[in-house]
């Protein structure tokens, strides 16, 4: 076979597995065509298409942590912890990925974001129904963090869902009455729409267990899934606050909260405080 004729060949082979007009495509499979037309600017800012890619990949990314989340608090339920491991490092990782992003929208100088801000009205990440579903599964109740999504009713009940349900921590402490570790019963059945409050008999519970991680190591390596958790969490915020502050300062918020200043108060928020505490004695 010549050179030639042996080019041809390949040509025709390489072109008919090109050919994806019979079967699903990369495209096709992903929706690329309505993902990547779901970008509208409003104003004739250069800058607003990045404000628009960031908050819509973090919702995406969001959408696979509560899909984790949720699947890792029914699986503590279930006593099944090797599934529930997998899937809150993965929610860790997420977390991660988050971070990173606002160094990309940190990018956007104050002048820049003050070109768009006119035409976002009052729309805010502070309204994020998924957002809030991850805050409450993490144990962080608050049942004025429904208002927001009172005009929507199947965005609401999804986020009265998440505000009704025992937290990840809920969960775990529940497990680990069940595996043997004393527990006060105040914790095990409670208003799981109220805040988790700090308790004495929890903070020695868990120094039975990290007194003694070879006797209790699937409760050992919990809780250190949910310290990797919180700590990923801790960062995702402080990136949040930097990145607002750098953008817009001490300007309020476009969905009215006091933009920097609110997001500080919730730095302050502590989900496993007993995990924290520990750590002094031990």
């Amino acid at each position: 076979m010549t050179d030639q004729k042996r080019t041809e060949q390949i040509v025709a082979e390489e072109g008919a597995q090109l050919d994806f007009s019979r079967d699903m495509s990369y495209g096709d499979y992903l929706h690329l065509d309505q993902i990547l037309s779901a970008q509208h600017p409003l104003s004739p800012a250069h800058d607003e298409l990045l404000f628009i890619v960031q908050h819509q990949t973090s919702e995406l990314w969001m959408k696979l942590m509560l899909h984790e989340l949720r699947a890792a608090i029914r699986s503590v339920a279930g006593d099944d912890l090797h599934s529930a491991f997998k899937m809150l490092s993965r929610v860790s990782r997420i977390m991660e990925q988050l971070v990173g992003a606002w160094s990309v929208l940190s990018t956007m100088t104050p002048p820049e974001y003050t070109a768009i801000r006119p035409y976002l009205s009052n729309s805010s990440g502070f309204q994020s129904a998924q957002y809030r579903c991850i805050e409450f599964a993490l144990g962080n109740k608050n049942a004025a963090m429904l208002k927001p999504h009172a005009h929507h009713p199947a965005r609401l009940a999804e986020v009265d869902a998440a505000w009704r349900a025992p937290s990840v921590y809920d969960e775990a402490l529940r497990l680990m009455k069940r595996s043997g570790i004393d527990m006060p019963a105040d914790r095990l059945e409670r208003d799981w729409t109220l805040p988790y409050e700090a308790s004495d008999a929890v903070h020695q519970a868990w120094l039975v267990v990290y007194r003694d991680p070879k006797q209790h190591w699937d409760l050992y390596q919990l809780g250190e899934k949910l310290v990797d958790l919180e700590d990923a969490f801790r960062l995702w915020r402080f990136r949040h606050v930097t990145t607002v502050e750098r953008v817009i300062g001490f300007k309020r918020g476009t969905g009215g909260t006091g933009g920097v200043s609110y997001l500080r108060k919730m730095l302050d928020v502590v989900l496993f405080p007993e995990l924290w505490r520990i750590r002094t004695e031990l």
